[in-house]
């Protein structure tokens, strides 16, 4: 008796998959890798996965269905080979912030320099400048964005996008914000841990729909912490802001600031420098200046450093009521502080630009202890 393929797949063809009805043949289920050698008979049943609860009862229904329709002396028994359609690839995984195509952390050495004052302004001249701009505040332990943009009783809505619910952002003067303090009850203190604080600031960076941005700032803690490590392991930062007052002794918080993202195991460039409270100058004097923290100690040091001073920004009373009534005063673009942190904004969208001319895209930073 002559066996030859047809024969085998019309046998096949009676053998229905349980719970599909329809046979293997139809479902393609059987390899493209019939052998014949003699009476012997070997080939492939391509299943789905490999604990399918069929997978033994349909070799066997198709050994008995070739020795019915083919022949009882066919070799077929142990020569039916299952196989398993490849696993999907595993999905490669999002990268955070997918949409946004500029990073920036804004460090301070020191508490009290005014960095959070500095990431306020600079987001909104940045938005009046044309730029889609989002800020961060990362300031786990003292979030003071919520009150700088008039936004403490602010309750971000979830909305499911893709199966998973995200974390809309508030959105002041242009700017997309995401705060802890948004999600704390006013005037209570954020008793933490490390762990819970470098959780909570990964769930706002990768749960929030920041969507598509030019600029994301991140306004983050004094000092170094887990925080600034949780950050360069989690984000490709395009670059970092060092903001700092001109006295020696906060220079040198900003030396350790830099130092931070500098060394060989971080590696992010920091953009340049701020100088705040560079001067103060009272409203009835404009034209004057009265050094009261030292005289341009954030220009010494960059220049020492090699690092851009972005700007300088004075010590002004109108900075002080802007962030405490909830419209900060780079919305006044007419006057000397709103044309300061103008002039900062378009100093940074230059480093940022030169940056990004000069040197290969950012990758985030992996630390092996």
């Amino acid at each position: 008796m002559a066996i030859y393929p047809k024969l085998i797949l019309d046998a096949l063809s009676k053998v229905r998959y349980p719970g599909k009805g329809q046979d293997l043949v139809t479902l393609g289920m059987v390899d493209d890798d019939i052998r014949i050698e003699g009476n012997k008979v070997s080939f492939s049943i391509l299943f789905d996965k490999q604990n399918d609860p069929f997978l033994r009862s349909v070799i066997k229904s198709a050994e008995a269905a070739i020795a019915t329709y083919v022949g009882e002396e066919v070799e077929i028994k142990g020569n039916i080979t299952a196989v398993f359609k490849q696993a999907p690839a595993a999905a490669a995984p999002v990268k955070p912030l997918a949409q946004v195509k500029n990073i920036i952390a804004i460090s301070s050495g020191k508490g009290g320099v005014g960095k959070s004052t500095v990431s306020s302004n600079l987001a909104i001249a940045l938005s009046l400048r044309g730029y889609r701009v989002g800020l961060l505040d990362a300031d786990i332990f003292g979030p003071s964005v919520p009150k700088m943009f008039g936004l403490e009783d602010a309750r971000p809505t979830l909305e499911e996008i893709d199966g998973k619910e995200m974390i809309n952002p508030a959105e002041s003067y242009g700017v997309k914000i995401l705060s802890i303090g948004f999600f704390v009850e006013k005037g209570n203190a954020v008793l933490w841990r490390g762990a819970m604080a470098s959780n909570a600031l990964k769930q706002l960076i990768n749960e929030g729909n920041w969507g598509e941005l030019d600029y994301f700032l991140i306004d983050l803690p004094p000092g170094t912490s887990d925080i600034h490590l949780t950050l360069v392991q989690t984000l490709a930062l395009t670059g970092a802001i060092v903001v700092s007052t001109p006295q020696e002794v906060a220079l040198a918080d900003a030396v350790k600031g830099i130092n931070m993202f500098t060394n060989d195991k971080v590696n992010v460039p920091v953009l340049g420098l701020v100088e705040n409270m560079a001067w103060f100058s009272p409203a009835e004097l404009p034209q004057n200046k009265y050094y009261l923290f030292g005289k341009e100690g954030c220009k010494r040091l960059s220049e020492s450093m090699n690092i851009p001073l972005l700007g300088q920004i004075p010590i002004v009373q109108s900075i002080c009521e802007g962030g405490d009534s909830g419209k900060p005063i780079a919305l006044n673009g007419e006057s000397a502080s709103g044309q300061a942190f103008l002039a900062l904004a378009d100093e940074v969208i230059k480093q940022v630009a030169l940056r990004n001319e000069n040197r290969p895209p950012t990758e985030k930073v992996e630390i092996h202890k």
